[in-house]
Formats: structure tokens, sequence, C-alpha cells
């Protein structure tokens, strides 16, 4: 119920409603497409680059814009948090599931623009299915961690802000994990992010692109990404506890 009133809410009164909800993901996606294919030709040897770029965008959106709109929404819903007794973690939760519309919404887009280019329908294509379930776990995740830590600590906020341009740039968003030489790439490999990232490609876009298994150097080396993801379950739900208690007077 609350991530379908924010979802409304966002949205309310604006002329172009949830169509908005597509065209800001769009309008960087124009803005990158065109710097890094004309400008840098970046992009330029790598197959199918516009739409790796705008699925890449797209996944990340929907991380980035979660975590950041939770980092206060245990805040913002402040009148609740003191008059009703409820999990704390439902707020945070909510947010990543209204964020998730916003992602269904921008991935017909993206469906249509793979059409467009010329990609065949393939049944990897349900890969997005669970790429999109870790994804939420990782989001979720995070948001739990921002929503319980904002409430007494307020730099939370401002360090968040730095800390997920850093993980845009240090992710395979605008560019292809393999492109990075191979230190930094076992290094990148390390952010539960981007094997997210690179199977999305695999799977929805390019099958002889590298796998993340290639990519870290071996599934040894990847499964320290897969420890940090279901780590941060763990965090998560080590750091709400200790918080939730808290939040009220902290408020």
């Amino acid at each position: 119920m609350l991530a379908v009133y924010d979802f409304k809410k966002a949205y309310h009164g604006t002329v172009l409603g949830y169509v908005w909800s597509v065209m800001r993901p769009l309008l960087m996606f124009s803005v990158l497409v065109t710097v890094f294919t004309q400008v840098f030709r970046a992009g330029s040897g790598v197959p199918h680059y516009p739409v790796m770029l705008l699925l890449n965008i797209v996944l990340f959106t929907f991380f980035t814009e979660a975590t950041t709109m939770s980092v206060t929404s245990i805040v913002s819903q402040e009148s609740i948090v003191r008059k009703t007794e409820f999990p704390r973690a439902i707020i945070p939760v909510s947010v990543v599931l209204t964020t998730t519309f916003t992602l269904i919404f921008n991935m017909i887009v993206v469906f249509a623009f793979m059409l467009a280019w010329g990609l065949k329908p393939r049944l990897t294509w349900l890969g997005l299915i669970p790429i999109v379930i870790v994804l939420f776990w990782i989001t979720a995740c995070v948001s739990l961690i921002l929503a319980s830590l904002y409430p007494r600590f307020r730099d939370t906020a401002i360090i968040w802000s730095v800390i997920s341009t850093v993980l845009f740039y240090g992710s395979p968003v605008l560019y292809p994990a393999e492109i990075v030489p191979t230190p930094l790439a076992h290094f990148m490999q390390a952010n539960p992010l981007a094997p997210v990232l690179e199977m999305a490609r695999v799977w929805m876009i390019d099958p002889t692109a590298p796998t993340p298994v290639e990519l870290a150097g071996g599934a040894v080396s990847l499964t320290v990404s897969i420890g940090f993801t279901l780590l941060l379950g763990f965090v998560a739900v080590r750091v709400f506890n200790r918080e939730a208690p808290r939040i009220a007077e902290s408020l």
C-alpha cells in the first residue's frame, strides 16, 4: 500500500505523469550515447553498444534511485513512526518496491528498443527475472542499512551520494567490463553490481560477451562477489535490528 501510494504521489500533478519515469533514463541515455559514440567513440567497437548502455542505465538507475530515496524514508514518515507500532523495515522496502514499478515501465521501453535495434527474442531474455531478483536483494539490503543509519547519522545522505557516484563509474555501466585492465577487473568483480550488469548483457544482448566467471578469472574468484552479496543481507538485518529501537528517539 505504501509503495502504490508513493508511486502515485511521485507523479501527481505533473503534466506528463508516469511518462517521466521513462523520460528520465531516456534523456540520460541520449546524452551518454552521443558522448561515448560520437565524441570519445568508446563504444564504437562494442556490439550493440547503445542497447547495452540503455539497459545498464535503467538497471543502475533503479539501484541509485531506490537507495537514495530510502536514506530519508523513515525520517520522512516521522508521524507514522512515532505514533504507530509496526515493523520499521516496511518503509525502506516499500521505497524499493515503488522504484520497481518504475523499473517495469522502463524495461518495456528497453525491450521495444532492443526489437527496434534488430535483436531477436531469445529464451535467455527470461534471465532478466533472476537478474532483477538479485538486484532487488542488493538494493533492499543497502536501503535497510542506509535508512536505519540516517536518523542518528545525518551525514549518511552526503556520504552515500559520493559512494553511489563512485559505484556508477566503478561498475560496467558506460563501458564493457572486458576493456578494464586485469588487476582492476578482478577488483571490480568484488562489486556485487558488476556481475549483475555483465550477466544482463550476456543474456539480453550479446551471448558472446564474457561472463562474470571469465572476467573474474574463474569461479573461485567470483565467490568474493557472491559472498559479499549474501553477507550484505546479514549485515542489513543486523544493523537495522540494532538501530530500530533507537529510531523513535532520534526522530
